[in-house]
């Protein structure tokens, strides 16, 4: 993936745009199970009231708190809480405290020189303790009435019994306090904190909202509507959160979704540019097929890929690592659940990664091969029904076929198991939290909405490591398919221009020259041209022949540059064909392959293909030389007729005649014609042949000629015979008739004696 990392740079704002809103859903994701603690602990079971920081208390309360409390911590209370006095009391004060009709209230002040957490912990203790002591008198009520509680009192409570039952009637175990020694007192006060310790401060504050909340009612406020209010704005605040997570992984799959299509496409804009530089070695080092692959498929897989690794790979980390903070700094010890589980997850996901690895790399090639054979199939279809092979050729796709289904089985089948697994453990570590947690909460040192959250944290905790994973079992099946992009990328087509072209020689024009040519194909040991030597003048008609394999076409092909010489050089127009800008070549020349190939469109836009600006005259006249105006007149729609891709709705020799009208149609100073009269019958042959040799003398172009038939050259101005990659008779018909034996074996094969002698 990183070989193609350029193409990301124009996209480097909506990646770092991306960052901030992955960063922002991670935030909150990590903020909700905090809010959802909240509602349950606060909302819930604190009725909401959140810590022992009283809003109001009562003088009496107040007197037995202040039993607990140091100097310092009945300062901060002093400092922040203001007496009103029941004669005092305003109908205001009355609506919100009931209770002022009856007694004095302390009221906490609107602004106060200490900090909130400041003043819960200076009430924190005391209010632990009185609601301790609270207990303690209740039980010991109960057990003046009851044998059965009596017994099961404690010693010093049995004391502490005894006492109450000697004081006065209308004294409460709170009378005794200040009787007791100072060393006494500090001992109860020990024993509370560390009961307090052991309960952990969210509890604390549980229990303390819990006596904030009896106060409430004891003086008369509206509790339910201190309660509902406090659910409806965590509630709110949830929801927001939601929203918000929901509107940025929306953002970021639009963005990620953009980006990936954006540099696929740049991609493909690269590669297709690459591939139309290749020269024909390039395209014998890579197949059609594999470039297809990796044009489509291999883009697609990095496509694919790019998104999920935008979506996931910044945030599968921050809520990971985010989550785990929070587990860390929690006051929950079940921090080793967490441990046990991604152990497992790594050793799961290890395991599927060693296993699948291997099998994503060999899909790649098995689609080249499938894509090899049918595109065999598709081509060769007219061949493979005249020898009734349809079954040879189904048997070849579906050996193809059925490897690439077995591959794939094989990864559906892994990947299909590694989720139900990860599944299982998720929810193994679920039932896990909830039975280990339901001990803690029972003994009192864990809240329920704490142990959802460390639920939902530990879930989130899981879900990164499972998707850094995943994306770590993906990415090498990207990283394959994107080494294939950068391979073509990368590669330097053999034939290149010249850093600064030479202009052609106006005054040679339509000259061509071999000087001492020979050319061997990459990684071939024999040459398949030995030093050939000829000049095609202006205005004339050169034809090359020779027996299969003696090189014609290879030989055609060096002109235009499809592959350059290895030895000698050819001279166009008086300068070397590697000295001049291949454009600029490829301008003066004509090309008719021996398979005309037309492209999807009309007769129309294919014969434009040479000349954008062409009119209908002009494609009358280059039709009219090439034979083709007879049939494209037969057409209803004549130069509009539609052509298939490849122009597979007209006949042999109609696509042939097609292809030379369109060379035609550039009005090049040099023609070459590999073999392109092989489909026309003689009589369509003879018209062409002699319609386009007048063209060529009256506007001095240079023909350059292949043919199989003697019929199709016998009038050439100069004819090449080629025997094994060498020149053995250069002349004209009647020369090499008399002087080469290679031609003469030739001709006698394809026309009687006699005719041959009268030409």
């Amino acid at each position: 993936m990183l070989k193609l990392r350029k193409y990301l740079k124009p996209f480097i704002g909506s990646i770092l745009v991306i960052i901030a809103l992955l960063f922002g859903q991670a935030m909150c994701e990590l903020t909700m199970p905090d809010y959802m603690s909240n509602i349950v602990n606060v909302g819930i079971n604190a009725n909401g009231i959140e810590d022992g920081v009283l809003q109001a208390v009562r003088e009496q309360e107040y007197d037995k708190l202040s039993l607990f409390m140091s100097e310092e911590e009945n300062q901060i209370f002093l400092n922040s809480y203001e007496l009103i006095q029941s004669a005092d009391a305003s109908e205001a004060d009355l609506d919100q405290y009931p209770a002022l009709a009856d007694e004095n209230l302390y009221v906490l002040k609107e602004e106060v020189p200490y900090t909130h957490e400041e003043i819960k912990i200076a009430l924190s203790q005391a209010e632990t303790c009185v609601m301790g002591f609270d207990q303690q008198e209740a039980q010991l009520q109960k057990a003046m009435s009851d044998p059965e509680a009596r017994a099961s009192l404690s010693e010093e409570q049995q004391a502490m019994l005894a006492m109450m039952e000697q004081l006065p009637e209308g004294m409460t175990l709170y009378d005794l306090l200040p009787m007791m020694p100072q060393e006494t007192m500090d001992q109860i006060i020990t024993q509370m904190n560390a009961m307090g310790e052991a309960m952990g401060q969210s509890t604390i504050d549980t229990a303390n909202a819990q006596f904030v909340y009896q106060e409430y009612q004891a003086i008369g406020m509206d509790t339910n509507a201190i309660q509902y209010a406090y659910l409806f704005k965590n509630g709110a605040l949830m929801l927001l959160l939601a929203l918000g997570s929901a509107v940025c992984a929306v953002c970021v799959g639009f963005l990620a979704a953009r980006i990936a299509a954006g540099l696929g496409k740049r991609i493909r804009h690269d590669v297709f540019a690459k591939v139309e530089s290749f020269s024909l070695v390039e395209f014998g080092r890579f197949s059609t097929n594999t470039l297809l692959t990796r044009t489509t498929n291999d883009i697609q897989q990095v496509q694919m890929v790019l998104v999920m690794m935008l979506r996931m790979v910044i945030y599968a980390p921050i809520i990971g690592i985010g989550a785990l903070i929070k587990v860390l700094t929690s006051d929950v010890s079940m921090t080793w659940i967490i441990a046990l589980v991604i152990i497992l997850i790594l050793g799961i996901m290890g395991s599927a990664f060693l296993v699948v690895l291997p099998k994503f790399r060999i899909t790649q090639k098995l689609m080249d091969h499938l894509n090899a054979v049918v595109r065999e199939f598709l081509d060769g279809m007219p061949v493979i029904r005249a020898f009734n092979n349809q079954k040879v050729e189904e048997k070849k796709f579906e050996e193809a076929n059925k490897r690439i289904m077995k591959n794939l089985l094989f990864v559906g089948r892994s990947m299909g198991l590694l989720m139900p697994l990860i599944m299982l453990v998720m929810n193994c570590t679920s039932i896990l939290i909830v039975w280990v947690g339901a001990h803690q909460v029972g003994d009192g040192v864990m809240q329920v909405g704490d142990m959802m959250a460390f639920m939902q944290y530990s879930m989130q905790i899981i879900m990164a490591f499972m998707m850094i994973t995943m994306l770590s079992i993906m990415i090498p099946r990207a990283s394959v398919a994107a080494g294939r992009i950068d391979e073509v990328l990368k590669t330097q087509p053999q034939i290149k221009d010249p850093d600064q072209p030479c202009a052609f020689d106006e005054t040679k024009k339509g000259v061509v020259e071999f000087k001492n040519v020979s050319f061997h194909y990459p990684g071939a040991e024999e040459p398949v041209l030995h030093h050939l030597n000829f000049t095609a003048q202006a205005g004339q008609t050169t034809a090359f022949i020779g027996s299969t394999g003696s090189g014609k076409s290879t030989l055609i092909n060096l002109v235009p540059r499809f592959f350059d010489v290895s030895e000698g050089e050819i001279l166009v127009d008086g300068v070397n064909v590697k000295a001049v800008s291949q454009h600029d070549l490829r301008e003066r020349i004509g090309y008719v392959p021996q398979k005309g190939y037309l492209f999807t469109g009309t007769i129309a836009s294919n014969l434009r293909y040479a000349k954008k600006d062409a009119d209908e005259q002009a494609m009358r006249e280059a039709s009219e030389v090439a034979q083709a105006l007879e049939f494209i007149d037969t057409k209803p729609e004549g130069f509009e007729t539609a052509i298939a891709q490849g122009g597979t709705n007209v006949s042999g020799g109609q696509r042939q005649r097609l292809s030379i009208a369109r060379a035609l149609m550039k009005q090049p100073e040099i023609f070459i014609f590999d073999d392109t009269f092989s489909a026309l019958d003689f009589k369509t042959d003879a018209r062409l042949r002699k319609a386009l040799t007048q063209m060529c003398k009256e506007k001095g172009s240079t023909v350059l000629m292949v043919a199989q038939r003697i019929s199709s050259i016998l009038h050439a101005d100069q004819i090449v015979v080629l025997d094994k990659g060498s020149i053995v008779g250069i002349g004209t018909h009647k020369e090499l008739l008399e002087s080469c034996d290679v031609y003469r074996e030739i001709a006698y094969s394809q026309l009687p004696k006699e005719e041959l002698e009268d030409e």
